[in-house]
């Protein structure tokens, strides 16, 4: 009898645990994007001018809304600190948006290059993740690490929730097997770390494609980046390598 006893309560206490386990289809997440501003600006008289008027971060919060396995994800407003930084700073930041569908395992976006807009359909581009053993609690949800490399050589470290029913997270960074809370590329300079996870008003409108009159892909895209920073050199060996690596960062900020 004892021993019925036990395997009831057992039971009983395994269907509670199932039951409190969240498993989230449709959500809005809010991301807090933070960036080195003088780390991943240029150098010289001008810009060093600029950076000693500037926060050493700018910080974003951007919005990621998804069901039914699509998703759209585009900024919502600055801290209070980052209205410093100079609007033509900031403008791409603003400007841009990324849709996804992971079922057809397309993207779609809208990005800002220079002041002109490219809008980009394609395939979202995929990562090859090492699952590790490290967790976090990120905005109330157990995560794990998982780390990938991106563009040949850029290190990406993410934390996901598999409470989270999505195989998504910030820009085009997608493939694991939940959702990503943690984001961070320590070669830009930036990080995204979910705030909140808000379940209820969620408007499943807005998760939609950009419409434009012309789509590129991401072929398109490299090359416009490339083709607009060519012009961009230096006669002096030292600070020509500190151009050439922030040419490679605009161009990983930009196909991200």
């Amino acid at each position: 009898m004892k021993n019925k006893i036990f395997i009831l309560l057992m039971f009983t206490g395994l269907q509670l645990s199932v039951n409190a386990q969240q498993f989230i289809t449709k959500a809005v997440i809010e991301y807090e994007v933070t960036s080195n501003v003088k780390k991943i600006m240029w150098s010289g008289s001008f810009a060093d001018m600029l950076k000693d008027q500037m926060p050493t971060f700018k910080t974003g919060y951007y919005d990621f809304t998804f069901a039914n396995d699509k998703s759209i994800y585009k900024f919502d407003h600055w801290s209070e600190e980052s209205r410093k930084v100079p609007q033509w700073f900031k403008q791409s930041d603003e400007d841009n948006v990324w849709y996804c569908n992971y079922v057809t395992g397309k993207i779609n976006m809208q990005k800002n290059i220079y002041g002109a807009t490219v809008n980009v359909d394609d395939s979202l581009p995929k990562l090859k993740w090492k699952i590790t053993n490290d967790t976090r609690v990120i905005a109330g949800f157990n995560c794990r690490k998982a780390v990938a490399i991106m563009f040949d050589s850029v290190y990406v470290f993410a934390f996901y929730t598999d409470e989270i029913m999505i195989s998504g997270g910030p820009c085009s960074i997608n493939g694991l097997p939940g959702m990503i809370l943690g984001v961070t590329i320590p070669r830009l300079y930036t990080s995204w770390i979910a705030t909140k996870v808000m379940l209820t008003g969620v408007n499943e409108t807005v998760i939609k494609p950009v419409t434009a009159k012309k789509y590129y892909d991401l072929k398109f895209l490299e090359a416009t980046i490339v083709d607009r920073t060519k012009d961009w050199y230096s006669d002096d060996a030292t600070e020509n390598k500190e151009v050439q690596q922030q040419k490679v960062r605009t161009l990983w900020q930009t196909l991200l």
